[in-house]
């Protein structure tokens, strides 16, 4: 190997290193680390990066949105001469600045937000994309902002009268929530659906996101205050109520909620708990009607914060490819060891300390093509 050969290069060595592949960082523009680390997240998604540049061959001149601008980037990832470097992401930066004035300022944000609205955005520049080509070729249409409130990322189609057609972004993200009720009078289950694009789990301290998962979907018994009203009975009655998964995503993106409010601070803090986030998934919270229940999932993705707090601190985040581990901190690549995972799965003590904790973590099917 030369001299100019970079020190990743050597780590992953010439005949080990994937051909067509490029391990690209991205700079930072004063507290873009959120974004940079999500998007390395979603670029070593196999199925999303596909799509994204599949949309970019197909969409010549399409005016500019912030999925043109991630597609220009990946493209311009995927097609980069040398095999590693770092890259400046100026204009999808400037698109998402334009996009929501949340993101307009440098401060801290937090990457769930910002993955939320990423996701739900995309799926509503498809959607309307779509529709306008269906109407009027050539006319412009304003893009929709689509962003999930609290609790399940929702993202439940439009209100029109015909059920939309699930866009690719359904196909790779989206699952299906079963919310069952069961009335404790007349003993009648009734249950509900509801679309997610990523599980939002609490977490308690040594634990693991399997247990986190069957937490989710413990039973809770609605009473008093928050009886539930039974069609059967017409009137309020005390019931039970689970959430279970009916429809396993390709790719699940299970966001650790370490940011909780502490009324004795007056403000968000950092909950560090050690949360063991296995190489391989399979979910058991799921509904007896479940679409497919045996899914297996592969770690392949996961962003992790570093800090103290939702608004101070740093996001990095931490990447399988082609069977190894990379680690990317802004432009920074390097190649770890697949133990060196356990360094982020957070701390065994107390809330307030700084640590480096798995907060987004994408697994992706096994059929997964």
């Amino acid at each position: 190997m030369g001299a100019n050969i970079s020190q990743l290069e050597r780590d992953i060595g010439s005949d080990q290193f994937p051909p067509n592949e490029h391990y690209f960082g991205l700079v930072n523009f004063g507290n873009t680390c959120y974004s940079n680390s999500v998007l390395q997240a979603l670029y070593f998604c196999r199925p999303f990066r596909e799509k994204v540049l599949e949309y970019k061959a197909k969409n010549k001149r399409t005016k500019e949105t912030l999925l043109s601008c991630l597609a220009d980037l990946f493209y311009s990832i995927a097609t980069q001469k040398k095999k590693v470097g770092s890259i400046a992401p100026k204009k999808f930066i400037a698109r998402l600045r334009k996009e929501k004035e949340e993101f307009d300022n440098y401060m801290q944000q937090d990457a769930h937000e910002f993955l939320n609205f990423l996701i739900n955005h995309i799926n509503e520049i498809i959607l309307a994309e779509r529709n306008q080509a269906k109407v009027a070729p050539g006319a412009t249409s304003k893009n929709g902002v689509g962003i999930a409130g609290p609790g399940p990322s929702l993202m439940n189609g439009d209100n029109s009268q015909q059920p939309q057609e699930p866009t690719w972004v359904h196909e790779i993200f989206q699952g299906i929530l079963t919310s069952e009720t069961r009335c404790l009078n007349c003993e009648t289950v009734s249950s509900k659906d509801e679309n997610f694009f990523d599980l939002q789990v609490d977490v308690d301290q040594n634990t693991s996101i399997t247990h986190c998962l069957r937490c989710f979907s413990n039973t809770e018994t609605l009473c008093s205050d928050n009886k539930f009203k039974c069609d059967n009975c017409c009137s309020y009655q005390e019931a039970q109520k689970r959430m279970r998964v009916k429809k396993l995503p390709m790719i699940l993106a299970l966001h650790l909620k370490r940011f909780k409010y502490m009324e004795q601070y007056n403000r968000h803090i950092k909950v560090s708990h050690r949360v063991v986030f296995p190489l391989e998934l399979r979910l058991f919270n799921t509904s007896d009607d479940a679409v497919n229940p045996d899914r297996l999932y592969d770690l392949m993705a996961v962003v992790i914060h570093c800090g103290s707090g939702p608004n101070r601190g740093h996001y990095i985040s931490i990447v399988k490819s082609h069977g190894f581990w990379l680690l990317f901190d802004d432009d920074m690549v390097d190649k770890i060891e697949a133990s060196t995972i356990e360094d982020f799965y957070g701390l065994t003590s107390d809330i307030q300390k700084s640590s480096e904790t798995g907060y987004i973590l994408f697994y992706q099917s096994r059929d997964a093509t």
